[in-house]
């Protein structure tokens, strides 16, 4: 067992360990498995959010690599699982260079398994809320050129920071330190305003003791003075889907119905200009 690994408190759940019991990902614990069952039987259907998020994600970096940015850096990448972002980057560019930051010792153990033989992607055991030290960190900066794009990746992490935490400012933090032609992408729960919601977000705070899920404008605000890209804020399903989202009837196409949970995260793209 590596030191990383050996420093796992498994009488707590880890939200990585949680969203990869919800994946389908094996890398968790009872404790873990625990919070992931509340959704899946009490809450039938919500872990859509995860999958939603996820693919969401995967074609976030695909257009992101097919405009020309070449580097990544994944805030709260959580554990690793099927099309991790160097994957998704690697089928659109030759080389690109990514890097993983997350606080959970776990996710240092495996990323850094499952990259032992990948010289330009690396992770750091870091926490976002302190961006100074992730930004000075000699691993980041031997990947990372600043002077060139950079493609910064909020996916799904930013509504587990209360509001006195700042998020927002955490943004403009990385925001303002990366060059013009740099892309910011941020996925988010949002508030839906009915009991399914409500549940969903009180196990989340009673688990973790921290967290809020915000509103389409409280996410918007999130990209500060960024060029937010089209479509704009959109609910992930929706958001530039990779094939049409429409079914053949009678009376022509039709949009698919969305359900409660697949309408509870939203994503967004934005450009530094």
């Amino acid at each position: 067992m590596t030191d990383s690994a050996a420093q796992v408190d498994q009488s707590k759940p880890s939200i990585a360990r949680v969203y990869d019991y919800l994946l389908g990902g094996r890398d968790n614990y009872a404790v873990d498995r625990e919070v992931g069952d509340f959704f899946i039987k009490d809450l039938p259907g919500s872990v859509a959010i995860a999958y939603a998020n996820r693919q969401a994600m995967i074609r976030a970096v695909g257009d992101i690599a097919g405009s020309g940015v070449r580097q990544f850096i994944d805030m709260g990448s959580g554990l690793p699982t099927v099309d991790n972002v160097h994957q998704v980057a690697q089928r659109h560019l030759d080389s690109p260079r990514v890097v993983y930051v997350d606080n959970d010792p776990i996710v240092l153990a495996h990323s850094r398994a499952l990259l032992s033989e990948d010289e330009n992607t690396t992770v750091l055991h870091a926490d976002l809320r302190e961006p100074d030290s992730i930004f000075s960190n000699p691993d980041l900066r031997a990947l990372i050129d600043f002077d060139q794009p950079v493609a910064v990746l909020f996916s799904a992490i930013l509504h587990h920071l209360n509001d006195d935490e700042n998020p927002a400012d955490l943004v403009a933090w990385w925001a303002d330190r990366i060059p013009s032609d740099s892309q910011v992408y941020i996925s988010h729960f949002r508030t839906g305003f009915n009991e399914e919601t409500q549940a969903a977000e009180g196990k989340l705070q009673a688990t973790f003791g921290r967290g809020r899920w915000r509103s389409d404008e409280e996410i918007l605000g999130l990209f500060g003075d960024l060029e937010v890209l089209e479509p704009g804020l959109e609910i992930c399903a929706r958001w530039r889907p990779a094939e049409p989202d429409e079914t053949v009837s009678r009376i022509g196409p039709a949009v698919r119905e969305l359900t409660l949970w697949e309408q509870l995260i939203s994503c967004a793209l934005a450009r530094k200009p």
